[in-house]
């Protein structure tokens, strides 16, 4: 009898263990993120601006939970997309939900979305998620229609959720990218005061790769 119970005791770890391991096929699947990343393959040199204490405090999702926001600001290259998947990955694995979207791409879909009549359920997508990422802010014309979007996403996010913004300007020139000031004070307000801030900096990482590829060849 003790052996059996032993064996049932196996199984049930092993059922446990599976279903853990397709909840989170499922969310890493829906977030769409477009690195395969992890927080255990970080490269966190100090020459790119990443601090372990920092980064083992945010890797917590703790201001996911809190519906706090965070910024990865840095030039073309240094690892912003990565990082930002790592944290859609991060969050997947506590069992949140995640969704990545490019910012240009974005604003091709809300103007899809204006034409097919979709937008509400485009909308709908964007608040659903306890991570919103947003890669490459600066990047594309932003229309009247998608600042305004942005603005009602902001708005909801506070109460919903967290957006994680990667960009190559820094924060004081957002300001720039919106065809109506007043709307973009309103997006900034929800966004920006509210959001923790990682400043990554150094070479681009595709060059780096690209220089050890050859030192190989």
């Amino acid at each position: 009898m003790p052996r059996n119970v032993a064996k049932i005791g196996l199984l049930l770890e092993a059922e446990t263990a599976a279903r853990k391991s397709r909840k989170l096929n499922r969310l890493v699947r829906v977030a769409s993120l477009p690195e395969t990343a992890a927080f255990e393959d970080l490269d966190t040199r100090a020459s790119r601006g990443l601090y372990k204490a920092l980064l083992s405090s945010l890797a917590s999702c703790s201001w996911i939970a809190r519906r706090q926001n965070l910024m990865i600001l840095g030039p073309t290259g240094v690892g912003k997309t990565w990082l930002a998947s790592a944290f859609g990955q991060q969050a997947c694995r506590l069992g949140m939900t995640a969704a990545f979207h490019r910012v240009s791409d974005l604003y091709g879909a809300i103007s899809e979305s204006v034409l097919d009549a979709s937008l509400p359920k485009l909308k709908a997508a964007l608040y659903k998620p306890s991570l919103l990422i947003l890669d490459d802010f600066g990047i594309g014309e932003m229309t009247p229609v998608a600042a305004q979007v942005l603005l009602d996403v902001a708005d909801r996010r506070m109460r919903s959720g967290s957006l994680l913004i990667t960009s190559q300007y820094p924060s004081e020139k957002w300001h720039d990218f919106f065809p109506d000031p007043t709307i973009a004070d309103a997006v900034l307000d929800r966004v920006v005061h509210q959001a923790h801030r990682l400043q990554l900096k150094g070479e681009s990482m595709r060059k780096l790769r690209g220089r050890a590829a050859l030192a190989s060849a």
